[in-house]
């Protein structure tokens, strides 16, 4: 049995962990080589402390509103995580996101996580929408760059001072929340 060791993580380490990685990607770059039993050892105590510190989420601003917006021009939706599928459903519950959603995609569901577009490209399989008529919203650099490697535009949600790096990544646009968006900015993305 493995014990976790609290230890204090650099601003470089936390970025890895925030972009968009999968969980045995994550854990390897702080562990190094795992044995299967070590990796799920490891995972269900990562999934446990983020399952207790994640009672307080909140969905970025506007995001409801943008999702409503959305189903009423009969947008297909999806979601595409870097996540366990349990913990995607969780915090899509958690939100009361789910029911905007046709087709969830988590991290189980691809062998390469970002910035490989394994996950962007199934995402379109199962949404029956083409690649090149898809936006995708992305916070992590990774993300990005597997969005456009799978040859869709890509919208950065990031604050001001995460903006620049988005943008090198290959945002089309980056914005700080779903508030300004609108519809008719979407559909000109994808012309």
């Amino acid at each position: 049995m493995l014990v976790s060791a609290r230890r204090t993580v650099t601003d470089t380490e936390f970025e890895f962990i925030f972009d968009g990685r999968k969980r045995q990607d994550i854990l390897r770059y702080f562990w190094g080589e795992l044995s299967a039993e070590e990796m799920e050892e490891l995972g269900h105590q990562k999934e446990a402390f983020f399952r207790e510190e994640a009672t307080e989420l909140e969905p970025i601003r506007g995001v409801r509103q943008f999702l409503i917006r959305l189903r009423l021009e009969r947008f297909k939706l999806a979601v595409a995580s870097a996540g366990s599928n349990s913990r995607v459903h969780h915090v899509l519950e958690q939100l009361r996101l789910r029911d905007y959603f046709e087709a969830v995609v988590s991290g189980d569901d691809v062998s390469p996580g970002k910035p490989d577009p394994a996950i962007f490209r199934l995402a379109s399989v199962r949404l029956g929408v083409n690649a090149d008529n898809m936006v995708v919203f992305e916070d992590s650099v990774s993300g990005i760059k597997a969005a456009k490697a799978a040859g869709m535009k890509c919208v950065g949600i990031a604050n001001q001072g995460c903006a620049d790096r988005l943008l090198a990544a290959g945002a089309d646009q980056v914005v700080a929340d779903f508030v300004a968006l609108s519809i008719a900015g979407l559909r000109r993305l994808v012309q």
